[in-house]
């Protein structure tokens, strides 16, 4: 960032929610300033595992139980649509990102995931969405492992290279008119008049409004912010590409997860590399180390016949997870909003909520948010649970590894 600023919208964080922010502001007009700490891309956007899902965690039963009749199903409808407004964005503007639009399938790892899933389908087939439900026989083909008990393959989703789309957001939001600043960390907010200053270590920037797109890693420019969600890492490794006899493990490329209380991810990416993670950070060095033995071992109990695998890359990020699972909107002070909370939702979540900014800044009345906005409320057992939660993923790892 060359000297001070003076825009119309300040926006902290270049990932998903600030990229897309950015973009559809300049878009409608307005200008923008990205600042970003590190480079685009370096928090959970360029470490998300890949998944486009549509929806959140929950049901969607159990969704218009917590949202209400009016939020309840403009939420689903929204978030149901959330990978085809990813896709079309990444059509528009020829974002190299390695997509695939065959679906994602979420895995039961037990009889009683596979119950969950039925569930699930039920919901979604009276919806009348492209939701398939699979046998365990039908996951042998899908897969090439039968260590599921069956699966929900949802035709509305698919899988990127998060980087590349991240990437991807940034050249188009800059191509629209965009400015983006990367080495530059926000390090204060305050009002002068009617307009926001951000101080930053390299100038300020003067705004009318302010977007906090930090998400799991927001830091203390606003206070409390980062104690509004518990902070929970998911780690993946990489393998090097497969030879071509293994053409029957995930031959359609649906990226996976699985129904376990530690969450169990499989994908095969556009160079035939494995990419598998689970809930924790990387423990050791790529190549050796706890995380290592992990991602070997299951592997081997996947696909025996891989045989010995080489890991090319290792890397965690970190989650937000809020009490019920559900992300927020928060306007913080007048013109000063931050959406946060996305719960491993990130890509559909980050590129809906940016655009639910920029109505917001363009005039929207808040009530056709796809949920309410909601008051600043603190998570106290936070730091606590983020430990407990660090210390039980990485016994996962430990048991799992044995």
């Amino acid at each position: 960032m060359a000297g001070d600023v003076e825009t119309d919208v300040a926006i902290v964080g270049g990932g998903f929610t600030g990229l897309s922010t950015a973009l559809y502001c300049a878009e409608r007009g307005l200008s923008t300033q990205v600042l970003e700490a590190k480079h685009i891309g370096y928090g959970g956007s360029g470490r998300n595992v890949g998944l486009v899902n549509a929806g959140v965690w929950h049901p969607p039963a159990a969704v218009r139980k917590k949202l209400g009749d009016t939020y309840g199903p403009r939420f689903i409808k929204r978030f149901g649509e959330g990978p085809a407004q990813v896709f079309d964005l990444i059509e528009k503007h020829q974002i190299r990102c390695e997509v695939t639009k065959t679906g994602t399938i979420h895995a039961a790892h037990a009889p009683s995931g596979f119950k969950d899933l039925q569930a699930r389908h039920a919901e979604w087939e009276r919806l009348g969405e492209p939701v398939d439900l699979l046998s365990a026989e039908d996951m042998v083909e899908k897969t090439g492992t039968r260590a599921f008990y069956g699966g929900l393959l949802d035709h509305r989703a698919g899988t990127i290279n998060p980087m590349g789309y991240c990437r991807g957001l940034a050249r188009a939001a800059k191509g629209a008119g965009a400015g983006i600043s990367t080495g530059v960390r926000a390090t204060k907010l305050r009002r002068d008049g009617g307009m926001w200053v951000v101080e930053t270590d390299q100038g300020t920037v003067r705004a009318k409004y302010v977007v906090l797109g930090t998400n799991a890693y927001s830091d203390d420019l606003w206070p409390d912010l980062k104690r509004v969600f518990t902070m929970i890492h998911y780690f993946q490794l990489a393998t090097k590409p497969l030879n071509a006899d293994m053409s029957h493990i995930l031959p359609g490329r649906q990226g996976i997860w699985d129904t376990g209380q530690i969450m169990f991810s499989i994908r095969r990416d556009a160079y035939d590399r494995i990419v598998i993670g689970s809930m924790g950070t990387v423990v050791g060095k790529v190549g050796r180390g706890l995380s290592h033995r992990w991602a070997k071992k299951q592997l081997a109990r996947l696909y025996p016949e891989l045989g010995p695998v080489e890991f090319e890359e290792a890397w965690h990020g970190q989650i937000a997870m809020t009490p019920d699972h559900l992300p927020r909107i928060y306007q913080l002070a007048p013109n000063l909003l931050t959406p946060i909370g996305y719960n491993g939702r990130g890509i559909t979540t980050g590129t809906i909520f940016g655009q639910c900014m920029a109505d917001l800044i363009s005039g929207m009345d808040p009530a056709e948010l796809p949920l309410p906005m909601t008051e600043l409320s603190t998570v106290p057992s936070a730091p606590i649970m983020s430990r407990l939660y660090q210390t039980a993923f990485t016994a996962n790892q430990v048991i799992k590894s044995l």
